[in-house]
């Protein structure tokens, strides 16, 4: 873990965001080196949250740490963070490798050990020989594993991810959440990862963070949780079950 003995985690500390009428709250604390699911009903702030930890969207009160450090002022480029957004945010008129470099250099200048890192990103995502190949020649799944190398060589300490695999099928939504889980594992990253499926928190996280009511609420054992859900995610579920597939 990159934060081994470091102390603990990324704080919201009394945090408070705004965007028009819409207010969202929050003073939680999620561990380091750990997968924590986002849930809460659409609307809520889900999306709002990842973006003011990702440094697009400034809070109206309140501070961001990460392992005692305040990071709420620091530009997106400065953050100890790496995003994956819904719709994986490629350049379709770049290759598969020109977009992974990206996560190195914006000018695409690299020199021969940053093309061996981007290089051996597409090897480990599973796109070794694909380099070439523009996002429209690529199936759903291979672009989400070229959004996956870019945030793996900005080898940041956390990785942000917006529900970058909503439009794909079960059995491939599996497989790349497992590609997240074995992603995280190598790089000892701490995941906040945003997702309405109980399914997926089960198959990854170590934790859920309910986002609901205008509040963000402490993260909690996702087994214990699902098991037992509170009447904010209760109301949201429904009847699923976390092996219920909407």
């Amino acid at each position: 873990c990159l934060t081994e003995g470091g102390g603990p985690m990324l704080r919201l500390e009394a945090i408070r965001l705004e965007q028009g009428a819409f207010t969202l709250s929050g003073d939680i604390e999620l561990e380091a080196c750990k997968i924590h699911a986002i849930m809460g009903p659409s609307g809520a702030g889900k999306s709002t949250l990842l973006s003011a930890l990702g440094g697009f969207l400034m809070p109206s009160a309140g501070a961001i740490r990460w392992q005692g450090q305040d990071i709420t002022h620091l530009r997106p480029a400065e953050r100890p963070m790496a995003m994956v957004f819904q719709d994986n945010n490629l350049f379709g008129h770049l290759t598969a490798w020109q977009n992974v470099a990206l996560g190195v250099a914006p000018n695409l200048r690299l020199n021969d050990t940053q093309k061996a890192r981007v290089a051996r990103a597409l090897e480990i995502v599973g796109l070794g020989g694909l380099g070439e190949r523009k996002p429209a020649s690529l199936s759903g799944g291979q672009q989400g594993r070229v959004a996956l190398a870019r945030v793996m060589v900005q080898e940041r300490p956390i990785l942000l991810l917006d529900e970058p695999f909503a439009a794909l099928g079960p059995a491939l939504r599996a497989e790349m959440l497992e590609e997240v889980k074995a992603l995280a594992g190598q790089m000892g990253a701490t995941v906040l990862m945003v997702t309405h499926l109980p399914r997926d928190a089960e198959q990854i996280a170590d934790t859920i963070v309910v986002v609901e009511g205008g509040a963000v609420h402490a993260a909690m054992p996702t087994a214990d949780l699902l098991a037992n859900p509170p009447e904010a995610l209760r109301a949201y579920l429904g009847t699923a079950s976390p092996h219920t597939q909407p």
